[in-house]
């Protein structure tokens, strides 16, 4: 328990102390900071109280103005960060809670931060690995029977994305403009996408790098993987269907990305870990984990349209519905020997449940516009208009505590097109 109170409702008791990259009005310069209930720890201000043996050498990488250097140095390293913030933090420690000082140099409101992207991105890949989302779309596009293309139980597809476009939870979204086709009869034309869509997802940083040419092994795997946000990889679903064949995803997915700003630990996540997914085919032997690395953690999706007084709940998922885990996605990603560097994100895919109000995407949840979802007084949506917000969360539920991400949320602006 922290001397600081933290309600049960809380996404943010010691048990997790996540990591974000902050900023305040007077002192605008981006630092490293832990969420502990409704406080941001300013670990800059803390610097000298980790004196264990390895961060006492490596304590200026919580100095930086990213979570990069501190990605890389590994797992050891972040257990004993992790250690030594929930000693300073704990009830029972004197060092913050009786220095009134300190602690109101090092505690600052949540409400009262800027919040920033936690990492340097140098490299962005999203994965497709939900079954039931890959099902879904498949089946409306090919039909049942054809839904799952061959490959797909036998690797974790993926197509390399655009770091560049990645933001932080709050930046507006500008609806992209491109080519499409909507009659398959006559030309293309270009102007604004009108059938925008958002994706729920999660995605994990990854920690220290391989060199060039050497595969993480699964055996490895874990030692590379940092820690979890929540993702929103926006998706403009008329532009990609004219421009996918036959490279993928390009202008329907560059445009913007957006992730919750505090990076919860894998160490944090290890208490919800549940059994993996059963996988049939069985994977080949690089791909194969006993080890439990499927996380249980509940997923929201809400919808505040400029006519609904309060947002409304369209989608409740979870992670555990994901078929390939990130272990996995991480071997598969490096198994060529692609290098992959701290700070590298990697997204899970969309995430859909069973049941239709689990589907993570609006093309699943009004099923390609044939079923547009009621948000009361009147208020409808096939797929999302300018001014719409979406607003995603996640959290693992505990004995009395929750361990959450926060919010990743975004507002659609009005696309530019030269007229």
């Amino acid at each position: 328990m922290s001397f600081i109170q933290v309600s049960p409702e809380s996404h943010f008791p010691i048990q997790n102390l996540p990591y974000g990259v902050f900023s305040t009005s007077d002192n605008q310069k981006p630092r490293i900071g832990v969420a502990i209930g409704e406080y941001v720890l300013d670990l800059s201000e803390i610097i000298n109280l980790f004196t264990g043996p390895l961060m006492s050498q490596r304590k200026s990488v919580l100095q930086e103005q990213t979570l990069n250097g501190l990605m890389g140095l590994g797992k050891d390293a972040w257990k004993e960060t992790r250690a030594t913030l929930q000693k300073i933090l704990s009830v029972d420690e004197a060092v913050l809670r009786d220095n009134s000082a300190l602690r109101a140099r090092c505690l600052i409101p949540q409400n009262s931060v800027t919040m920033h992207l936690p990492a340097s991105i140098g490299d962005y890949t999203d994965f497709y690995s939900s079954k039931n989302h890959a099902t879904n779309v498949g089946t409306m596009f090919r039909g049942k029977d054809n839904a799952l293309m061959p490959n797909w139980l036998h690797l974790p597809v993926g197509y390399h994305g655009r770091a560049s476009s990645v933001v932080v939870s709050g930046t507006p979204v500008r609806r992209p403009a491109g080519q499409t086709r909507p009659d398959d009869t006559k030309p293309p034309v270009f102007g604004p996408c009108k059938l925008m869509d958002f994706e729920l997802e999660m995605a994990f940083f990854c920690g220290p790098g391989n060199n060039l040419g050497e595969p993480i092994t699964m055996d490895k795997a874990k030692e590379h993987i940092f820690g979890m946000v929540v993702m929103n990889d926006w998706s403009a679903r008329d532009i990609q269907k004219w421009e996918y064949v036959p490279l993928g995803p390009f202008l329907a997915k560059n445009f913007s990305t957006s992730i919750s700003p505090w990076v919860v630990t894998m160490d944090a996540l290890e208490a919800f870990a549940l059994a993996n997914p059963v996988q049939d085919p069985v994977p080949l032997p690089y791909l194969q984990h006993s080890d439990r690395y499927t996380f249980d953690v509940n997923l929201q999706v809400a919808l505040h349209c400029e006519k609904t007084e309060m947002p409304v709940t369209i989608c409740s998922a979870n992670l555990k519905h994901m078929y390939w885990t990130p272990k996995q996605q991480l071997v598969h990603h490096t198994v060529t020997g692609c290098n992959v560097r701290p700070g590298d994100l990697m997204g899970s895919g969309t995430i859909s449940g069973e049941t239709p109000d689990s589907y993570g995407s609006m093309l699943e949840l009004s099923w390609k516009g044939t079923k547009p979802l009621d948000l009361g007084g009147g208020v409808t949506r096939k797929f999302l208009q300018d001014g719409d917000e979406v607003i995603m969360t996640g959290y693992c539920q505990g004995d009395g505590y929750r361990v959450g991400f926060g919010e990743c949320r975004g507002k659609i602006l009005p696309a530019k097109v030269e007229k």
